[in-house]
C-alpha cells in the first residue's frame, strides 16, 4: 500500500540556544503487553457520514451495498435495519463506486478512491472484486489510478467491466481515463485516454446495448491553495463498439461553447434513445438527446444548473418516466418536464444536503436510496419523504479530545456533521453496557473541527467550524456564542484555515489561543483577544487567491484558504513556550509567551520546503522538546 509522506521529528531546545533537531527513535513495545486489548465500538452513528456509492439488488431491494468516503463497504440484507462491514481487512477505505452483476449477484466490483474531489478526500488503490457477495475480496489491478468514480458491467458477460478512473487529484499521472477488462480483471486495457491532466468523470451504458457507452472526460487539478475545474481535455465521448472507437462531441453536436468541465451522463432506462448530460461550462447546461446521443440540444441553462460540479454533477432518470430527471447536487433536484424546469426535491431538514449517489429501483421507481454527506436516506414515494439510516457509524473526525470526567467523555468535529460529545462508557443500568446514539450530544454545528471541553467544567467548551469560525458552547444553559477573533481595524484581513489551529493554555483554563496568519490570545474564554505574533506564514500572495478558486465554477467556501496557522501547541512543562505550525511549512516557537518568535523549520532536515505541519506535540517532560508531523500529500507526494 502506498503511504502518505508523513515525517515525525523531535525538536529540542537547549537552554537559550537555537532549537536543535534530532530524529525521534520510537521505543519498542512488547506486543504481548497489548495482546488482550481490542477495539470497542462506541459510535456515533446517529449523524453518520459521507456516502459516495450505493446500490441495491433489483431482485431483492432489501439487500443494499453502501460505499463510504472513508469507511469501506457495508452491506444490509434487511433494508437498512442492520449492517455488516465488508471491507475492514482491506488496505484502503475510500470507496468511489460499487457494481453488482445483474445476472450473478454474488459478483461485486468495487472501485476505490473517492471521486468527490474536495480537499479532504482519501485515495484508493484500484479495483477489488468479490465472488461471494462481499465475504472475500481480490485486488485486481489499476493500483495507480488513485480514484475510480464509476464501474460499468456488461449485463451479458460477467468478465467485461469498464472503470472510470479520475486519476490523481493533487498531481498528474497517465493512469487515468477509461479502462476495460474482458477477462474478469486479470488484465486491463486503457481504451480512452486524453492526457495526464484529464480523467473520467462519469460513464453510462445504454441499457439496450452494452457496447454503447457515453463518457465524460474531465480536466481538473487541485493545489493546496487553489482548485481548477475545466480545460481543453474535458469533453463528452461516445462509443458503439465497446470502446474500440470513440467519437468526441463538439459544439456542432449541440454541446456548450468554449471550455468544458465536469460532465454527468445518464440514459433513460425505459426509453434508451433519450439521454441526458449535465455539463459544466462557461455557461453550464443540462442537455437532452432523443436519438441515443447522436445529437444534443440544451434544455436548461439557468444559473446554477450545474451546482458545485467538482463535488457532484451527476444525473439520473426515472426508470418509468423518461421526462423525470434527477440532478444529484447540493440538494436533490428534480425535473418533471425533461429538464426544462427544475425544483428542489429535498429540504435541508428532509434529508442531509450534498448528494453524491443515487439508486432507483428499476422495478418500482418510487423506491429511491441516496447517499450524501450525512449518510444514507431511503424514500418510498419518489422523494417526497425520506427515512434517514441512523445506524451506519461513518463519521469522519477531524479532531479527537477527551475530558477528565469519570467516566471520561470524548469530543470531536465531524465533516459536515457538527461537533459532538459522547461518553467513553456507561455506568447506568438498562443499556447492556452499550452506548446508544442518544448518548451523544451535538455541541456545535457546520463542518466540525477541533472541539474542546473547558478544563474546569466539561459542560462548556469550544467548537470550531469551517473557515475559522469559533464558538463557545454551554450545555447547561444552551449558550452558543461567537468567539472568533475579529479582523483588526484598518486590516489586514485575517486568514483562517478550513481547519484552523486552536489550543488551551495548560496553566490557565481561561486562556485560549487561535491561529489565523497570526497567533491570537484570549484570557477570558474568547470574550476579547490580543495578537501575540507577527505573520508566521510565508505570506506568499500567489498562494492567497482563494477568492478565485474553482475554475469554470467559482467555489469560494474558505476551503482553499492558505498561508495560515493550522496547529498551536503550548508546553505543559514551562509556561510561555508555544509551538506553531502552518500549512505552508513554517515552524515557529516562542519561549516568552509571544514576545519573540523563532523560525526553526530550516533546522528540520530531509523535509521538502513548504510541507504542511498539521500536528505538534510538546514533550510532557522537557520544555524544549516537541514532536512535529510533516505531511506533503497535497503535492502528490504519497510514496
Amino acid at each position: 500500500m502506498r503511504r502518505v509522506l508523513v515525517s515525525v521529528l523531535a525538536l529540542v531546545l537547549l537552554g537559550l540556544t537555537a532549537p536543535q533537531i534530532s530524529t525521534a527513535t520510537a521505543q519498542q513495545i512488547d506486543p504481548e503487553l497489548l495482546a488482550g486489548m481490542k477495539a470497542r465500538a462506541i459510535g456515533p452513528a446517529g449523524m453518520s457520514g459521507r456516502i459516495a456509492a450505493v446500490v441495491a439488488l433489483p431482485s431483492d431491494p432489501a439487500t443494499i451495498y453502501a460505499g463510504a468516503a472513508t469507511g469501506g463497504v457495508w452491506k444490509s440484507t434487511n433494508g437498512g435495519l442492520t449492517w455488516k462491514p465488508l471491507f475492514d481487512d482491506q488496505p484502503v477505505h475510500a470507496i468511489g463506486s460499487i457494481a453488482v452483476h445483474p445476472q450473478n449477484n454474488d459478483i461485486i466490483w468495487v472501485g476505490t478512491g473517492e471521486g468527490n474531489v474536495r480537499n479532504s478526500v482519501s485515495v484508493g488503490n484500484g479495483v477489488y472484486k468479490s465472488l461471494d457477495a462481499g465475504e472475500t475480496w481480490t485486488h485486481i489491478g489499476l493500483e495507480e489510478t488513485e480514484r475510480i468514480n464509476r464501474i460499468l458491467l456488461d449485463p451479458h458477460n460477467p468478465d467485461i467491466a469498464y472503470a472510470c478512473a479520475q486519476g490523481k487529484m493533487w498531481g498528474e499521472n497517465p493512469e487515468r481515463g477509461i479502462f476495460k477488462t474482458s477477462n474478469g480483471g486479470k488484465s486491463w486495457e486503457k481504451i480512452l485516454y486524453v492526457n495526464e491532466k484529464t480523467g473520467c468523470s462519469y460513464i453510462a451504458m445504454d441499457p439496450s446495448n452494452p457496447d454503447k457507452i457515453l463518457a465524460g472526460m474531465w480536466e481538473f487539478r487541485r493545489w493546496p491553495w487553489f482548485f481548477n475545474s475545466g480545460g481543453e481535455g474535458s469533453a463528452l465521448y461516445r462509443t458503439v463498439d465497446g470502446g474500440q472507437n470513440w467519437t468526441k462531441y463538439t459544439e456542432e453536436d449541440g454541446l456548450p461553447k468554449g471550455i468544458l468541465g465536469r460532465i454527468g451522463v445518464a440514459f433513460s432506462p425505459s426509453h434508451p434513445e433519450i439521454v441526458y448530460a449535465l455539463i459544466e461550462a462557461e455557461k453550464s447546461a443540462l442537455l437532452r438527446s432523443t436519438d441515443g446521443g447522436k445529437s444534443w440540444r440544451s434544455v436548461n441553462t439557468t444559473t446554477g444548473i450545474a451546482n458545485r460540479p467538482f463535488y457532484y454533477n451527476d444525473v439520473q432518470v426515472d426508470p418509468e418516466f423518461p421526462h423525470r430527471v434527477y440532478l444529484i447536487q447540493s440538494r436533490l433536484n428534480v425535473s418533471d418536464d425533461s429538464g426544462k424546469t427544475v425544483r428542489a426535491l429535498t429540504s435541508f431538514l428532509g434529508a442531509h444536503p450534498d448528494f453524491h449517489t443515487m439508486w432507483i429501483n428499476p422495478n418500482d421507481a418510487r423506491h429511491i436510496i441516496v447517499g450524501n454527506d450525512g449518510g444514507l436516506a431511503i424514500s418510498r414515494d419518489r422523494g417526497q419523504n425520506w427515512d434517514f439510516i441512523e445506524n451506519l457509524p461513518l463519521a469522519q473526525y477531524y479532531h479527537i479530545r477527551v475530558d477528565m470526567d469519570t467516566p471520561y467523555n470524548i469530543y470531536g468535529g465531524l465533516q459536515d456533521n457538527g461537533s459532538w460529545r459522547g461518553p467513553s462508557t456507561l455506568w447506568e443500568s438498562g443499556f447492556g453496557g452499550g452506548i446508544r446514539n442518544f448518548h451523544w450530544t451535538m455541541v456545535s454545528f457546520g463542518d466540525g473541527f477541533d472541539t474542546a471541553p473547558d478544563p474546569e467544567d466539561s459542560m462548556r467548551g469550544y467548537g470550531m467550524s469551517q473557515g475559522g469560525n469559533l464558538r463557545r458552547w454551554n450545555l447547561r444553559n444552551g449558550e452558543s456564542l461567537d468567539a472568533r477573533p475579529p479582523d483588526p481595524e484598518g486590516g489586514p484581513e485575517l486568514r483562517f484555515n478550513w481547519n484552523a489551529g486552536f489550543a488551551q493554555d495548560p496553566f490557565d483554563p481561561a486562556t485560549i489561543y487561535y491561529g489565523s496568519q497570526f497567533v491570537h490570545k484570549s484570557t477570558d474564554r474568547g470574550e476579547s483577544w490580543s495578537t501575540i505574533s507577527k505573520d508566521l506564514t510565508t505570506n506568499n500572495p500567489e498562494w492567497q487567491k482563494q477568492a478565485e478558486s474553482g475554475g469554470l465554477t467559482l467555489d469560494v467556501t474558505n476551503a482553499e484558504n492558505f498561508t495560515t496557522i493550522i496547529t498551536i501547541e503550548p508546553s505543559a512543562v514551562q509556561r510561555g513556550v508555544l509551538w506553531v505550525g502552518t500549512d505552508d511549512g513554517r515552524l515557529h516557537v516562542t519561549r516568552n509567551g509571544g514576545d519573540s518568535w523563532r523560525s526553526v523549520e530550516k533546522n528540520v532536515k530531509g523535509v521538502p520546503a513548504n510541507t504542511w505541519i498539521p500536528h505538534i506535540t510538546p514533550s510532557k517532560f522537557d520544555a524544549g522538546t516537541a514532536f512535529a508531523v510533516f505531511d506533503n500529500h497535497r503535492r502528490s507526494d504519497i510514496n
